[in-house]
């Protein structure tokens, strides 16, 4: 059943893919696993302090999965209040947010000798992927100063 359900999900992601206008949803965790590949390796485009970024593949489009560290120390009304945020930016100089996932699991563990479950919250983020690699590349790369003011350049004109 989740299997079938997961690949509707991916449908309706693609359509989103296609259709600019289409709104932001909530995105299953099992969906996200589907399309990165359960967040392998290979599938990794980046990485930061508070996040891994992962290529996800949704029919013939790509997006970027944004999985929150578990360290982030990010609290459920924060969250929120980002994909709240990520809802509302909407511009062609942003990279369209497509959907969230705010998912919470219990998973069996040994504390101090007794067997709890543990709830384990996973936050991710889901957004167009922008082929031409991230803003930082052209900030702090060796082309940087042309790249980035051309980018500047076009960036202004657009407002």
């Amino acid at each position: 059943m989740d299997g079938e359900m997961n690949v509707r999900r991916k449908v309706d992601l693609e359509r989103m893919l296609l259709d600019g206008s289409a709104e932001p949803t909530y995105l299953s965790l099992s969906l996200l696993e589907d399309i990165t590949n359960c967040f392998s390796d290979d599938q990794r485009i980046g990485s930061g302090g508070f996040a891994v970024v992962y290529k996800g593949m949704v029919g013939k489009g790509m997006v970027a999965v944004k999985k929150l560290s578990k360290t982030f120390g990010v609290h459920e009304n924060k969250f929120h209040k980002e994909v709240e945020c990520l809802v509302k930016a909407k511009h062609k100089n942003i990279v369209r947010f497509l959907g969230y996932c705010s998912d919470t699991q219990g998973i069996p563990a040994n504390h101090e000798g007794k067997f709890v479950m543990a709830e384990v919250q996973n936050w991710l983020l889901c957004f167009e992927f922008a082929s031409n690699g991230s803003l930082d590349k052209y900030i702090n790369g060796n082309d940087r100063t042309v790249y980035f003011y051309l980018f500047l350049s076009n960036v202004i004109t657009a407002i």
